[in-house]
């Protein structure tokens, strides 16, 4: 039986590198790419094939492409598209060149990719595409404007494209996760600290608390899970004969997307903002 190959992005940590760790454990050949080259010289020390591919640069898109299908012979079984940041900040705080930035890397760049990889899959037949999104690519949160925005953006691109795909043995899936032990909050710091002025902001009180969440480590929260639950969610979207469009990942995560159905706009605002 031929080795199935996967291309996953945002690979350096977190869910990426358990994603990367656990596919290869089931036997997968694993293209764990990160967008800084030390990160990928790490990988590849231990072990796997690891293409420089940084969202917000589309050259290098291209280059760590052709680099995996070089290596494969021409296919690609899947793609994880996994990278992203957040840049916390208020709505009215966010400069616009910060909310161009965030959806270089959170949207424009998976979209890039992605264009590359449909005529391979169409060429071999068959393929998965995977876009993480997240619990705020389904509600709103304060504070989270620029993620959220480019998560929603996320979620009907990803829509659009499984139906578009409906005729042909590409299947396009979403996984959902929420609270989920990361680095994500630290690696949003110098986002934050780059383009919110919070000092200034009408907003001010609401952003201490913020920096407390940015600046601690904290124990994790209630609900909050390792990686390895988006993995497990993952390697049942990669396997499955019919993959769920969706993949919700933590209690939070399940309880929004019930509550997202059944409440109204108010009702849930109201939910939101209790918590």
């Amino acid at each position: 039986m031929t080795q199935k190959s996967i291309l996953i992005t945002g690979s350096s940590s977190g869910i990426g590198l358990n994603a990367a760790h656990g596919l290869r454990a089931a036997g997968w050949r694993v293209f764990a790419s990160c967008r800084k080259q030390e990160d990928c010289a790490r990988l590849q020390a231990d072990g796997f094939e690891s293409p420089l591919i940084d969202y917000a640069d589309a050259d290098t898109i291209t280059r760590g492409l052709a680099e995996v299908l070089v290596a494969t012979g021409g296919t690609l079984d899947a793609l994880y598209n996994n990278g992203a940041y957040a840049c916390p900040g208020a709505v009215e705080d966010v400069p616009t060149a910060a909310l161009r930035e965030i959806f270089e890397t959170n949207l424009f760049g998976v979209h890039e990719l992605t264009r590359q990889v449909v005529p391979v899959m169409r060429k071999q037949g068959h393929g998965r595409i995977i876009n993480c999104s997240s619990v705020l690519g389904i509600v709103g949160y304060k504070l989270r404007g620029a993620y959220v925005a480019t998560k929603y953006a996320l979620e009907g691109m990803s829509d659009v494209l499984r139906l578009e795909l409906s005729d042909t043995q590409i299947k396009v899936i979403l996984i959902e996760p929420g609270p989920i032990t990361s680095r994500f909050r630290k690696n949003a710091v110098p986002h934050f600290e780059k383009w919110i002025d919070w000092k200034s902001s009408n907003m001010h009180d609401a952003y201490q608390a913020e920096i407390g969440r940015l600046y601690t480590e904290t124990e994790p929260s209630t609900f909050e899970l390792q990686p390895d639950a988006v993995t497990k969610k993952l390697v049942h979207a990669l396997t499955a004969a019919r993959p769920k469009p969706r993949y919700f990942v933590t209690v939070p995560t399940h309880f929004i997307g019930i509550a997202k159905r059944l409440l109204s706009t108010r009702a849930l605002d109201w939910l939101i903002l209790r918590n």
